[in-house]
């Protein structure tokens, strides 16, 4: 076991519940490899424990966390800077302490990005449905449009979300862009896209029976069908992809791509990604039992 003294230097991650987390066995697995005094811890911060949790991040010698599910879009009005590219996408997953600042960051949309382009998926041109409306989905809709696909179809329970996120879309994007709810969305529309993504937490252990709302029945060969979930590794989503003759893809790339940016953003060195994607792998199974 790593010793812990007052010369570590604490980076960690914030959310609630905590339970499903990887990043602190690939974060501390990557600091071990590359030598560094630092330590990753997790921290289940309630939403009304936010702010002074947030604010205590400079007073205890932090360089940062990352920030997951509910917090990514309200933490950003308690930090001192916000990076363009996470104030488009409306949400925060990585703050970096810097002489004394809380500056906001957002790696999940080029973490998606290189997952895709390590799959050999390039979106240039192509037509994509994506499921959800929250934190995550902005990141990838809005990556995903700034990498220049053609077509993006927003489907969620939330309408109202969904058409907010295509209106931040078109401020900055040729994209054609369309919005429809979950239950509309037609057979037409999934079988006309090139990739489809699952954005929301539908799949998700403990729950793993569940599948996201998707007819896969329109899905057919040449398409590549993801799902942000990492645990399990192959969703329900997935498996019935695969039934139909779709590539899949599943949240480890993102997990691990994402978590890489991060780390060089706190350590100004480059992450150890295999390592990192390694320790994913070996924990997915462990998480499950520590689940409730």
């Amino acid at each position: 076991m790593k010793e812990i003294t007052s010369k570590t230097l604490i980076t960690g991650i914030f959310g609630y519940p905590l339970s499903h987390t990887l990043s602190p066995a690939m974060h501390n697995k990557a600091f071990e490899a590359l030598g560094l005094d630092y330590v990753y811890l997790p921290f289940p911060v309630s939403p009304e424990n936010l702010p002074p949790a947030v604010k205590a991040l400079s007073a205890l010698g932090f360089k940062g966390v990352n920030i997951t599910i509910p917090h990514k879009e309200t933490v950003m009005k308690y930090l001192d800077e916000v990076a363009k590219e996470a104030e488009l996408i409306g949400a925060v997953n990585t703050i970096v302490v810097k002489e004394g600042k809380l500056c906001g960051f957002n790696t999940d949309g080029s973490g998606f990005l290189n997952s895709l382009r390590e799959a050999g998926f390039d979106p240039k041109g192509k037509k994509a449905v994506v499921l959800g409306a929250g934190g995550a989905c902005r990141a990838v809709a809005m990556t995903l449009s700034w990498a220049g696909i053609g077509k993006l179809h927003l489907a969620a329970r939330s309408v109202a979300k969904a058409e907010n996120l295509a209106r931040d879309i078109s401020n900055f994007s040729s994209t054609w862009l369309e919005v429809s709810n979950l239950e509309d969305l037609t057979e037409q529309a999934i079988g006309e896209a090139d990739l489809i993504i699952n954005t929301t937490p539908v799949g998700m252990y403990p729950h793993v029976d569940e599948l996201a709302p998707l007819n896969t029945n329109a899905l057919h060969r040449g398409q590549l069908v993801c799902d942000l979930i990492y645990n399990p590794l192959q969703t329900t989503l997935l498996k019935e992809a695969g039934k139909q003759g779709c590539a899949t893809l599943n949240g480890i790339g993102m997990l691990v791509y994402q978590g890489a940016e991060s780390f060089s953003l706190w350590t100004e060195k480059s992450a150890p990604l295999e390592v990192m994607r390694q320790a994913v792998l070996n924990n997915v199974g462990k998480s499950r039992k520590k689940v409730p």
